[in-house]
């Protein structure tokens, strides 16, 4: 349940940073909002993390250098978000989304990428994915 909570919390929050960051790119331009966007993130996320004193920063040498570029990901979703919502709106930004999200995940499970457990795709995964794409094509129009 926890876990659902979270991934609704998520999906809402990247929508309505998708929207501030389109707002601000109106004013400054795509890039700087990238760039205010990840730096106040980082900011965030290093407050919460002085409150949380975990201490697992001993493991940091245990982390594979390409995944520490994960981050820098961030830049790319930011600007391609902002354009995209500038370009067809919210609605269908996110929708295809989605949809590339859980496309991708589908190759990574399968394939079982970064260290997962690879799982068999099924029919019912693929019509769900179809249903997905129909409902966006639909939005369309």
């Amino acid at each position: 349940m926890r876990g659902s909570l979270f991934a609704f919390l998520g999906g809402a929050f990247i929508t309505l940073q998708g929207v501030a960051n389109t707002r601000i790119s109106r004013d400054i331009g795509t890039w700087q909002a990238a760039t205010i966007t990840q730096l106040t993130g980082f900011v965030m996320a290093l407050i919460i993390l002085m409150f949380v004193r975990d201490r697992k920063w001993k493991r940091f040498k245990q982390v594979k250098p390409l995944y520490l570029t994960g981050g820098a990901l961030g830049a790319v979703i930011i600007f391609s978000n902002v354009t995209a919502i500038q370009r067809i709106g919210v609605t269908l930004t996110i929708s295809i989304v989605l949809i590339a999200q859980l496309s991708l995940t589908f190759f990574i499970d399968s394939k079982g990428w970064f260290g997962l457990v690879k799982q068999k795709m099924k029919l019912p995964q693929f019509i769900g994915l179809g249903l997905m794409i129909a409902g966006v094509v639909i939005l369309r129009f």
